[in-house]
C-alpha cells in the first residue's frame, strides 16, 4: 500500500477518473506496513497443501465447516492465519468523504468510526460483525441498494495479499492497476486472495431516520411500488434514501420507506423488549436514530433469534441486551450444527427430518412476483426480506452477473422447512436454484449450494474466473471457487 489513497464523490464508479489522493498519519502507515509484511511472512510459512483459513472470531457464512486442527469454531490462532493486525479503520478524510479500512474490519466499527464525522459508507449490510472485505470479497446489500448499489461499487482500490502471495494494489478505473482483479475480486470469496485493506466512498447522513411502513396485498402492487420508487426517488411524497420490505405472506407485504431527518418527535428503541420486525404491522410511521437504523435488523438477526427463544418475553428479559446481536446467534447455531444436537432431539421425537434454507438471490423486477408466488408455494417460509438494487455504474462485475441499469428485488430466507417423505437433504435448495436460473435471477454463495460443474460456471463467468486464478493463484495455493462454495472446502 503507497501512502495514497483513492475516492471521491458518489459517480466516482462511472466517471473513470482519478480521485484526489489522501495521505495516511505516517505512524499510521508504518504500523500498517509492518502488518502486510508479517502477514505476507506467515502466509509463506504455511505447511504446503493445508488448508489457508482466517483466524476470525466470527463468520456470516453458512457454508459451516470443521474447525481447524488445534483451533476450536470460531477462535484465532493455531493453524489459520491471524488478520488481526487488519481489523481497524485506518483513516478516515471527512473532507474528501473517504476512508482507509483494514480488510478484516466489522462494519459496527466502520460504521462508528464513520459516524463520528456525520458519515457512512455508501451500503452498509445489515449485521454489525460483517466485515467489509468480506462484503466485497462475498457481496453484500442494503436499504441502500437501489440508489447506491452494491458494497464493492464504492472502493476505489484495495490492497490484496494474492493467493501466489503478493500484495498487490487493484484500483478502479481504465489502465488501473490489476483492473482485472478490482473488477474480479467482487464474488470470488476468499479464492483469488484476500482484502488486507480498502479505500471507500462515504456519503454524509443526518441524525435520523423517518420511516414509513407500505402495505399491499399482492407481490404484484408491491413490485410496482419497487418499479415506482426506482423511477421517482420516493412513494407517496416520501423520499426514498432507504428502501426493503418484509413479506410475511403474499397478502401481507410490507415496504419501508426511510428518509433522513434532522429531527424526530419520537424516537423507537428496538434494542430491549421491542421486536423491530414485529413493529412492521403497527403504526405506519416511526423513527430511529441512524445508528438504531443501521442495526434495526441485527438485534434480533432479522427474526431468526425466535428460533432460539429469544423473542419469548420470559427469555428475553432474561437475557443479557449485549448478548441480543447476530453474532452470538450465530455461534449458537453453528453450535448446534456441528454436533446435531437439534436435529437429534426432533428425531427422537419422531418429527421428519428439517433442511435449512438460508439464501439470497435477486430477481430482476419484473420477475419477482413470480418468485414471490413461487417460494411461499413450494417453501412456504416467511417472512422472507425484500431488497430492492440496482449497479450503481454501468459496466457489469464479471463473476456475478448483473446487467447495469435494470432494477433486482434481493429475496432473503433463512430458516428451516420439513421435508417431505423420501426427499433428500437439499430438495428445497435445488428447487430454488432452478427457479433462479428460470427467471434470470442470480444466487448468493454464501451458504449451500447444490449446482453441477456446467451450471456453476455457466452462471458466474467459468473463462473470467479461471484467467484471474491463473494470473493470481496460478499454483491453486487457495481453494477454487467451485470448490469453496458448492464442495465446502
Amino acid at each position: 500500500m503507497t501512502n495514497a489513497a483513492y475516492g471521491g464523490r458518489q459517480d466516482l464508479a462511472t466517471r473513470g477518473t482519478a480521485p484526489p489522493r489522501v495521505r495516511l498519519p505516517a505512524t499510521v502507515l508504518a504500523e500498517h506496513r509492518a502488518a502486510v509484511a508479517a502477514i505476507r511472512e506467515a502466509y509463506a510459512a504455511l505447511p504446503p497443501g493445508s488448508p489457508v483459513r482466517l483466524a476470525k472470531r466470527t463468520s456470516n457464512l453458512f457454508r459451516f465447516r470443521d474447525p481447524l486442527p488445534g483451533r476450536k469454531a470460531g477462535a484465532a490462532g493455531g493453524t489459520g492465519l491471524d488478520v488481526s493486525a487488519f481489523t481497524r479503520v485506518l483513516h478516515v478524510d471527512p473532507r474528501r468523504r473517504l476512508a482507509v479500512v483494514g480488510g478484516m474490519t466489522t462494519y459496527e466499527d466502520l460504521a462508528d468510526a464513520t459516524l463520528r464525522h456525520g458519515l457512512i459508507p455508501l451500503v452498509v449490510p445489515q449485521l454489525k460483525t460483517i466485515t467489509l472485505g468480506g462484503a466485497v470479497t462475498g457481496l453484500g446489500i442494503e436499504s441502500t441498494s437501489l440508489r447506491n448499489g452494491l458494497p464493492h461499487e464504492s472502493v476505489t482500490e484495495m490492497e490484496i495479499l494474492t493467493g501466489d502471495g503478493r500484495v498487490v494494489t487493484a484500483a478502479q478505473g481504465p489502465g488501473g492497476e490489476h483492473a482485472e482483479l478490482f473488477r474480479g475480486f467482487p464474488n470470488s470469496y476468499g479464492t483469488l486472495g484476500y482484502a488486507l485493506s480498502l479505500t471507500i466512498e462515504l456519503e454524509p447522513v443526518q441524525p435520523y431516520v423517518h420511516l414509513r411502513h407500505f402495505r399491499f396485498a399482492t407481490p404484484e402492487a408491491c413490485m410496482a411500488a419497487v418499479g415506482q420508487i426506482a423511477a421517482d426517488g420516493g412513494l407517496g411524497g416520501h423520499r426514498a434514501d432507504f428502501v426493503d420490505g418484509t413479506a410475511f405472506s403474499p397478502d401481507e407485504i410490507y415496504l419501508t420507506v426511510g428518509a433522513y431527518s434532522e429531527v424526530a418527535p419520537w424516537v423507537s428503541d428496538y434494542t430491549g423488549q421491542r421486536v423491530y420486525y414485529r413493529s412492521l404491522r403497527g403504526p405506519r410511521e416511526d423513527f430511529l436514530t441512524i445508528r438504531d437504523y443501521l442495526w434495526r435488523w441485527d438485534t434480533d438477526w432479522f427474526w431468526c433469534s425466535r428460533a432460539l427463544g429469544v423473542q419469548h418475553p420470559v427469555i428475553r428479559r432474561a437475557w443479557p441486551r449485549r448478548y441480543r446481536r447476530s453474532d452470538v446467534y450465530r455461534a449458537v447455531v453453528a453450535f448446534d450444527r456441528r454436533y446435531r444436537l437439534w436435529e437429534t432431539l426432533n428425531a427422537r421425537r419422531g418429527q421428519p427430518p428439517r433442511e435449512a434454507v438460508i439464501q439470497d438471490v435477486e430477481i430482476p423486477l419484473g420477475r419477482s412476483a413470480e418468485f414471490a408466488r413461487f417460494f411461499a408455494g413450494q417453501v412456504g417460509m416467511s417472512p422472507v426480506w425484500l431488497c430492492p438494487l440496482r449497479l450503481r455504474g454501468d459496466q457489469p462485475w464479471p463473476l456475478y452477473p448483473l446487467r447495469p441499469g435494470e432494477v433486482y428485488v434481493n429475496f432473503g430466507f433463512w430458516g428451516t422447512v420439513p421435508l417431505p417423505p423420501g426427499r433428500p437433504d437439499g430438495h428445497y435448495n435445488r428447487l430454488v436454484e432452478a427457479e433462479v436460473a428460470a427467471l434470470g435471477g442470480s444466487k448468493g454463495l454464501y451458504s449451500t449450494s447444490f449446482y453441477s460443474p456446467e451450471q456453476f460456471w455457466a452462471q458466474y463467468n467459468g473463462p473470467a474466473y479461471a484467467a484471474l486464478k491463473r494470473e493470481y493463484d496460478g499454483a491453486g495455493r487457495l481453494a477454487g471457487l467451485y470448490e469453496k462454495c458448492v464442495r465446502g472446502q
